[in-house]
């Protein structure tokens, strides 16, 4: 009788946990299959259909897919995501390390106000942020004209084709290195700093205690913040959307993938087709994340 009562509780146990794991964790599967997982299968099903004004909506499998794969337009958008994510990737990453490893070797009071100082961009939202460097690129009424002008020169144009690369790689950095910052932030602290005193001991300055311990140990959450970064970009929207308001001819309305998702569905009226650009784009942000991962994996001799 005892052996058999001590095999119950066990079990009773862990049936009880399970129940409460599925009541925590049940809200965020709810959460993720409606607002994620049926608009990804609703938006693969739109993407077989194509739209005519004369035979109207007709089943046509991956003939939009054989399209988008000829598709110019997207294919130029495209190149620009990947150029500007080869620009504004290692730029963001680089600064928020940096200023993670500078604030990690300040006294803790100081590191607090610096903390809030870099980390409040991205607690602007995005469209704000945007409109905000839209008026400070401005040639009519932006403060860079005017400090200029103090000096008799003539303020750079922000917003012409040869600027605005720059400068929404200025307003992106801008919003995410903070974010970024306080990820690699949390990751040193969790360093023992016993680590830092037997380097010391054997003689170690600061520079070879940031590059040889503090660099190698926060790498995961490198590549963490590279694969935010990544997905990020090549998602790449606001800013420009924001921008062209000022900027229409440089910026068109199929400057980047989603952009071009985007006039397609409520400019053109191509539902169907604007279904399977965003589908396609967000296969090629799958694949350039599991290439990278692959390649940091095998980098770090973890294997597959």
């Amino acid at each position: 009788m005892s052996h058999r009562s001590t095999q119950s509780k066990p079990k009773r146990r862990i049936g009880k946990d399970n129940l409460w794991g599925w009541i925590f964790t049940g809200p965020f599967a709810v959460i993720f299959i409606l607002f994620l997982v049926i608009p990804l299968v609703y938006a693969f099903y739109m993407s077989l259909f194509t739209y005519t004004q004369i035979s109207g909506t007709y089943f046509s499998g991956f003939a939009n897919y054989i399209r988008v794969v000829k598709d110019s337009v997207f294919a130029t958008g495209l190149l620009r995501v990947i150029l500007y994510t080869a620009v504004m990737v290692p730029i963001q990453l680089g600064l928020a390390l940096g200023l993670a490893l500078l604030l990690d070797s300040f006294k803790k009071k100081f590191a607090s106000f610096s903390r809030v100082v870099i980390f409040l961009p991205y607690a602007i939202p995005a469209v704000i942020g945007a409109l905000m460097w839209g008026f400070m690129y401005s040639k009519l009424m932006g403060p860079f004209t005017t400090l200029f002008s103090l000096f008799g020169l003539q303020a750079p144009d922000f917003l012409s084709a040869g600027g605005i690369f720059g400068s929404l790689v200025n307003v992106v950095t801008w919003q995410w290195t903070g974010y970024y910052m306080i990820i690699l932030y949390s990751a040193l602290q969790s360093i023992p700093s016993e680590l830092y005193e037997s380097a010391r001991i054997d003689g170690a300055n600061e520079a070879k205690i940031a590059l040889h311990i503090k660099v190698p140990m926060v790498s995961g959450s490198m590549i963490m913040c590279t694969i935010f970064s990544l997905i990020g970009t090549l998602q790449f929207f606001t800013e420009p959307t924001i921008l062209r308001n000022q900027a229409p001819t440089v910026i068109p309305a199929e400057y980047t993938p989603n952009m071009y998702a985007q006039a397609l569905a409520f400019g053109y009226n191509q539902t169907n087709y604007s279904a399977t650009v965003s589908f396609s784009l967000g296969l090629i942000v799958v694949i350039f994340s599991i290439i990278f991962m692959r390649l940091t994996r095998r980098s770090n001799g973890l294997g597959d």
